[in-house]
């Protein structure tokens, strides 16, 4: 990861329009604004309007991806049917990484748990949609170009997280799974496949299995009955 630094690349600058571009584009955002805003952008780095391809909702990302692989994802977290962390490890699921997408994130949520869990689910990196318009363009040229832009402001959060004094042997906490993961694993505890608890929360098995993954590292368990035994015992579950 490197955080993108405006001042390096020098003064604002309208490439031609280029054939080498890596197309298509998914654009994963609900705002209009939004997403008139950054197909200003990307045509500004040379991508023609006919290789942008807009989804407003999670559903219509799912179905798109499912039409064709894309070359770079742009996705926001804040969207009407859930967020967008689901289909970043949805994407980093069903691909092999060195064949898959950028995926950058350009969102308004700065937490540190939204952050964290969208680096963990294989986003290249992550902006904030309050930068100005050249701020954008260059993080979307840096993953175009293979790199990791990250927002100045997260990057520091990011260091501050990894100076901090390291949390309690054995203490685990709602704070530490998220509500997913939560969800999830009282879905184990009730004795459903990984099929059966994608099915019942309309993630795809791949996704299941990767948070099953994450809850495991968390609690440090290396199976579904030690998970929800931690789970149980630290009283995350009833």
């Amino acid at each position: 990861m490197s955080a993108f630094s405006p001042q390096s690349e020098g003064p604002a600058m309208t490439p031609p329009p280029s054939p080498d571009l890596p197309v298509p584009v998914l654009i994963v955002e609900d705002d209009a604004l939004m997403q008139r805003r950054i197909v200003d952008i990307l045509a500004q780095l040379g991508y023609a309007r006919e290789a942008l391809v807009l989804a407003g909702t999670l559903a219509d990302a799912r179905i798109e991806l499912t039409r064709q692989p894309f070359a770079l994802v742009l996705v926001d977290l804040g969207l009407p049917d859930g967020n967008g962390v689901e289909l970043i490890a949805q994407m980093s699921a069903s691909i092999h990484a060195d064949d898959g997408p950028g995926i950058l994130v350009i969102s308004a949520w700065s937490t540190d748990d939204l952050i964290l869990n969208a680096l963990r689910a294989g986003a290249t990196g992550y902006v904030l949609k309050e930068r100005d318009d050249l701020e954008l363009l260059l993080s979307i040229r840096s993953v175009l170009r293979g790199g990791a832009p990250i927002d100045p402001f997260i990057a520091r959060r990011i260091l501050d997280l990894t100076q901090a004094p390291p949390a309690t042997p054995g203490r685990v906490g709602e704070d530490v799974l998220t509500s997913r993961e939560l969800q999830i694993l009282q879905l184990v505890a009730e004795g459903l496949t990984n099929r059966e608890i994608a099915e019942q929360i309309f993630l795809s098995r791949h996704t299941v299995e990767c948070h099953i993954k994450n809850i495991y590292r968390k609690l440090t368990v290396s199976s579904r009955t030690r998970a929800v035994f931690a789970a149980r015992s630290r009283g995350l579950l009833a």
